[in-house]
């Protein structure tokens, strides 16, 4: 047994070291666990090709059957539906009304156009769900207005970039049905009890905004000169809010009431996106054509993603990982709730350097045994792995929405801006944690309502 543990440990350092060399990480995934197989079965058994081995053999051969029974599963057929709604939802020309009717109406606030982008960056999370899209397109809407008004760099791309990043929490999110699906637990579940803390940190932030521009007027300047806000404005911010919360009520209301599973809603919001860009004008062939093009290559990269995690995991099962990881963290020197922290802690280290779908594959798996062993509910650890999950977007140096901003940010933007912006952010989003760590309310009283 001893030989099996020492073999877990080389295999999770390899794994981590490859993933630096740029390999894609389907290829990293599978050809470890195909190494390592073949040097557990040789090494292992003195180099003799003897019924041990072979049944060996005949165990990972099964990984045919785990892919096949990947490709039926009923719940992962939501990921390319939701995926495309979001990107719909990106090119309907929704976020650009509202951007234009939330300026006016915070117009003679201080921070109006920072609380400005946290409100629209919090009803794109409940519409879309797609990080890169939502963070590319806060930062081409907001960024030029907010350098104009004199804004702190610092905190214009702290705003946008953390605000971004809320579409991988607040449902529908393609995280929370990746973790539904690698756990075994209700999609619906998962996202009505990722309602409450994605709308927590969201007020975390606009409070954050509040504060700093009453404390630093430099950073959020208020405006040269201020307007009165009309009934006008007003109305027009409110037929703005109507088509994005139509289409968060088809997909979570229908959810909620029961009158449709989490895959069939994601089939009723790409419906209700399509529509929304239908109705402003915006869909044509060529939209069509590229939201389709980028859905299938996205859902390809999850999957491809899904495909190596798979042997990884059954290679790691097989060496006994599982086993190995849950008699370490069990054998810890803390009581349940410590346990716990340290998990958390530990994937707070790892979002620095893996993305969320590597952390969510390989990590939740070995370590939601143990918290349901020591007598956890599943639903609300899942959520609360997930917040800390999103802190992985904003921490460098694999930050994604850190480049994803700079990528389309102004002349004059530079990386430590964005950095500098981003550490006040992650700070909320650690007291977020405290939060929903504290009172499990917060997660479990609204699935306990669906019933």
């Amino acid at each position: 047994m001893f030989e099996y543990e020492i073999l877990v440990i080389i295999l999770l350092i390899s794994f981590m070291g490859l993933i630096f060399t740029g390999f894609p990480l389907a290829w990293v995934l599978g050809g470890v666990s195909f190494a390592y197989l073949v040097i557990s079965l040789v090494l292992l058994n003195g180099f003799n090709v003897d019924t041990y081995f072979l049944d060996e053999w005949n165990d990972f051969a099964i990984i045919v059957d785990r892919i096949w029974a990947q490709m039926q599963n009923w719940v992962l057929v939501a990921l390319p539906m939701f995926i495309f709604m979001g990107l719909m939802l990106d090119r309907s020309g929704v976020a650009d009304r509202l951007m234009a009717n939330f300026t006016k109406l915070f117009r003679g606030l201080r921070g109006g156009l920072a609380l400005t982008v946290i409100v629209i960056g919090v009803l794109l999370a409940a519409s879309t769900g797609i990080v890169g899209a939502s963070v590319v397109l806060l930062s081409m809407l907001a960024l030029p207005p907010m350098m104009a008004a004199r804004y702190s760099k610092s905190l214009a791309t702290g705003v946008v970039a953390s605000s971004g990043t809320l579409g991988i929490l607040i449902p529908p999110s393609i995280m929370l049905v990746v973790m539904a699906d690698q756990l075994s637990l209700p999609v619906g579940d998962l996202f009505m009890g990722a309602v409450f803390p994605g709308l927590i940190l969201g007020a975390l932030y606009v409070g954050y905004v509040v504060l700093i521009a009453f404390l630093r007027p430099d950073m959020a300047p208020p405006p040269e000169k201020a307007e009165t806000v009309t009934w006008r404005d007003v109305l027009a911010v409110v037929w703005s809010i109507v088509p994005p919360m139509l289409l968060i009520l088809a997909v979570l209301g229908s959810i909620f009431f029961g009158v449709a599973t989490p895959t069939e809603a994601s089939g009723i919001g790409a419906l209700g996106a399509t529509l929304l860009a239908a109705a402003n004008g915006r869909l044509t062939l060529e939209v069509v054509r590229r939201v389709s093009r980028e859905t299938m290559l996205t859902t390809a990269f999850i999957f491809g993603i899904f495909l190596g995690a798979t042997a990884f995991a059954l290679v790691m099962r097989s060496l006994g990982g599982d086993e190995f990881i849950g008699g370490l963290l069990e054998g810890l020197p803390f009581p349940p709730w410590g346990v716990v922290l340290t998990i958390l802690f530990i994937a707070f280290i790892a979002g620095f350097f893996l993305d969320w779908l590597e952390i969510s594959l390989i990590i939740l798996p070995l370590v939601a045994p143990v918290v349901d062993a020591l007598g956890f509910d599943l639903i609300w650890f899942t959520v609360l792995f997930a917040t800390t999950l999103q802190t992985s977007f904003l921490t460098p140096p694999v930050g994604f929405s850190i480049f994803y901003l700079k990528g389309v940010a102004p002349p004059g933007i530079t990386i430590t801006h964005i950095y500098k912006g981003v550490v006040p952010f992650v700070i909320l989003q650690l007291i977020g944690i405290f939060l929903v760590f504290q009172f499990d309310d917060i997660v479990l009283w609204l699935p306990d309502q669906m019933y």
